[in-house]
């Protein structure tokens, strides 16, 4: 994992601590662009790279959140597959939601990372301990963010902070003997 070799200390800190990964759909886990067919039906793409890096942040102890704007069957088709219990969908006030689901896992805000990549995630990245922003994201949600991911939204920008965290964590070299 040569990309987080060079992390600044901070950044390492304040991932060492999370055990909340919450991330925003549209741009953050897919590309952002919307698919619709001529039925009206939506669809989405979603990298297999994040999929795995959500499961095995998971199985590392670390709950994993979505928190979207929308309401997208895909995503609760996807969430399902993957097993993620936290599941925000049409969500207006993404810190609130942040704040409700801190409360009812008893956990603080930097036990939180926030992964987003336009204007609606800014308020529950104020509020996380690691706020993340994908490689493309709106210009101030970069400089609101601890870190910026390599790749860009549903190109496997969620595996890059799922191997960070797991990464500071100390659980990096056991997660790559396991593939071994």
């Amino acid at each position: 994992m040569s990309y987080l070799s060079d992390l600044p200390a901070d950044v390492l800190a304040r991932a060492a601590r999370i055990r909340l990964a919450v991330f925003d759909v549209d741009g953050t886990l897919t590309d952002g662009r919307l698919w619709y067919g001529e039925d009206g039906h939506e669809a989405k793409i979603f990298h297999v790279h994040d999929g795995l890096g959500l499961k095995r942040l998971q199985a590392n102890g670390v709950q994993v959140a979505i928190c979207s704007a929308r309401i997208s069957h895909p995503v609760t088709l996807r969430m399902e597959e993957l097993g993620i219990a936290h599941v925000y969908q049409g969500q207006g006030d993404k810190r609130a939601t942040l704040e409700e689901l801190l409360d009812a896992l008893g956990l603080a805000p930097e036990q939180a990372a926030f992964v987003g990549d336009d204007l609606p995630d800014l308020p529950p990245m104020r509020l996380a301990g690691l706020a993340v922003a994908v490689a493309n994201a709106h210009p101030w949600v970069s400089e609101a963010a601890h870190w910026q991911t390599r790749l860009p939204g549903g190109h496997g920008a969620v595996r890059e902070v799922c191997d960070l965290i797991i990464q500071a964590q100390g659980k990096g070299d056991a997660e790559r003997e396991r593939w071994r």
